[in-house]
């Protein structure tokens, strides 16, 4: 069975999005505010969190990088403080997706289940491209053997392109194969996504991967 925690410090949000999450087939783990959210994401085997950003002990925002540095798991953040710099700020730490408070239930299950799509269990392959490995099976990536944590949506981009080597994605391209939804003209969020994978990758290396095709897109260097 699939697990999400939920971590929300208004008890009628948490406890409404923990009894639809359940109903719809997932076990669930619950923390109300963020130090004890990031000890439970830490230990837990969990296969997706949503998040609020306003949390005492420690924001949302904190928690969502420490958890970085160390787990790739999925988090959805949920929140009303989700204005564009924000969200571009979000994207830059590490979360795979987010949502505006109020919202619709239908809407929260249907992006718990597209991030989860991006992330499911596959039977396991290696791809290489260079000097970087994708194990499709576990979802980690190797970079001159040594592993870089990715969020889904970054991982998901990488295991796109290593597919299809020789093509050029456009954003919307990108952003349609991965989230399955319709791509709105946000430029900026796939901008942060390739920023950041470049960034984790030239930690290992100076060798260039993913090179930008002006006017057109991404594509790897070959």
């Amino acid at each position: 069975m699939l697990s999400v925690l939920v971590i929300e410090d208004d008890e009628t949000i948490n406890s409404l999005l923990c009894s639809i999450i359940m109903k719809s087939g997932y076990s669930v783990d619950r923390a109300e505010n963020g130090l004890d959210g990031l000890e439970k994401a830490l230990s837990g085997d969990y296969n997706i969190i949503l998040m609020d950003l306003m949390l005492p002990l420690k924001t949302g925002e904190e928690v969502l990088k420490e958890l970085r540095a160390v787990k790739g798991t999925p988090v959805i953040i949920i929140s009303a403080k989700l204005e564009v710099h924000n969200r571009i700020e979000l994207f830059r730490i590490g979360a795979d997706d987010y949502i505006t408070k109020p919202f619709d239930i239908d809407e929260v299950m249907l992006r718990i289940q597209a991030v989860l799509r991006r992330t499911e269990a596959q039977t396991s392959a290696l791809l290489t491209f260079r000097d970087i490995k994708l194990d499709t099976g576990s979802k980690r990536v190797y970079v001159m053997g040594n592993e870089i944590t990715c969020t889904a949506t970054e991982y998901a981009i990488l295991e796109l392109m290593w597919k299809n080597p020789r093509t050029i994605f456009s954003k919307r391209r990108l952003y349609e194969s991965i989230s399955g939804d319709t791509y709105l003209g946000d430029d900026n969020t796939m901008n942060v996504h390739i920023s950041n994978l470049r960034k984790k990758i030239a930690k290992f290396t100076s060798e260039e991967y993913i090179e930008t095709v002006y006017g057109m897109g991404y594509r790897l260097v070959n």
